[in-house]
């Protein structure tokens, strides 16, 4: 549920063109229906193969260094701060690190059944499928090393820039996903001032939430749905950049922020699901995202997992 990344261990990769640090920050927190690791990619090398998934959404997000989106034969130079949205099923992409390495998150779903292809390899990939008889070890061992990377091309709007987003409440909540043109998934980046706090405590039934802090210091507060407080007492808990918080969806627990006495800013990335109900324990209020109805609960009576 929570992790940091300077405590998960690190897998090195160092496979055809491919040379980088992964550190998966999902599994370590227990994330169920998505995804997100962190890629230190050494200079010059690519993050991973060319490919292209046919069901799952992807979102990066530039921590620091530098390097190129390579989408299509085409290259966009990306940076700190860079959101890169890549639809399902559309152009084949990876990046690649410039002098200075570069330091990324790639968040993603965790799809069954999907397809995933390289062109450059000429392998499909299907869960616990290769789709190719002959092929022995790591997939990637088949990619080509010489990929043509042409000079810098205006970025297309699938890559926004943190700086240049507009934000809500005065700046401090922007929409970097939707911005980019995601649709699946969504990615927000959040800054609150010193013991502000973020949303109101809720928790979702149909949709998983990845948060990340880049700066400051938090407090993450955990409240259990009403006939779940026995078993599970509501719980508070420090959170310093680095940290990973994973949110599942149905866990009948709600989550909230509060900053601490420097503020504080992180990442949040979740699916956008219509069936979705998020509850609101504080004010017992709920929200049926399909239609956009909020309604306030009278006379609660809770269903205990048993049919009658």
């Amino acid at each position: 549920m929570i992790a940091h990344w300077d405590e998960i261990e690190p897998n090195r990769l160092d496979v055809g063109p491919m040379g980088l640090v992964r550190i998966d920050l999902g599994r370590a927190a227990g994330t169920v229906d998505v995804g997100v690791a962190r890629l230190q990619v050494d200079p010059g090398k690519q993050a991973s193969a060319v490919h292209v998934h046919y069901a799952q959404e992807e979102i990066f997000y530039v921590l620091g260094g530098s390097g190129i989106s390579w989408q299509d034969g085409s290259a966009y130079e990306v940076g700190p701060g860079d959101c890169i949205v890549h639809l399902a099923g559309k152009e084949t992409h990876t990046l690649i690190a410039g002098p200075d390495g570069l330091d990324v998150l790639a968040y993603g779903e965790r799809l069954s059944p999907t397809l995933t292809r390289l062109p450059r390899s000429g392998i499909f990939v299907a869960p616990g499928v290769l789709l190719d008889a002959s092929m022995t070890g790591h997939v990637w061992e088949r990619e080509p090393g010489d990929l043509e990377v042409p000079e810098p091309s205006p970025r297309p709007s699938s890559i926004v820039n943190l700086a240049d987003v507009e934000g809500k409440f005065e700046g401090r909540m922007k929409h970097l996903g939707r911005t980019a043109g995601a649709v699946r998934t969504g990615l927000n980046w959040v800054s609150l001032a010193a013991g502000e706090k973020a949303a109101p405590s809720h928790c979702h039934s149909a949709e998983e939430e990845i948060f990340i802090f880049l700066e400051g210091e938090a407090t993450l507060r955990l409240t259990p749905s009403p006939q779940r407080a026995v078993a599970a007492p509501e719980e508070e808990h420090s959170l310093r950049a680095g940290h990973v918080v994973a949110r599942p969806a149905g866990s009948g627990i709600a989550h909230s922020f509060r900053a601490g006495d420097q503020g504080c800013s992180y990442l949040a990335y979740g699916q956008r699901n219509a069936n979705d109900v998020i509850y609101y324990p504080d004010s017992n209020k709920i929200l049926f995202r399909g239609v956009g109805l909020i309604a306030r609960l009278e006379n609660l009576d809770y269903f205990d997992g048993e049919e009658d």
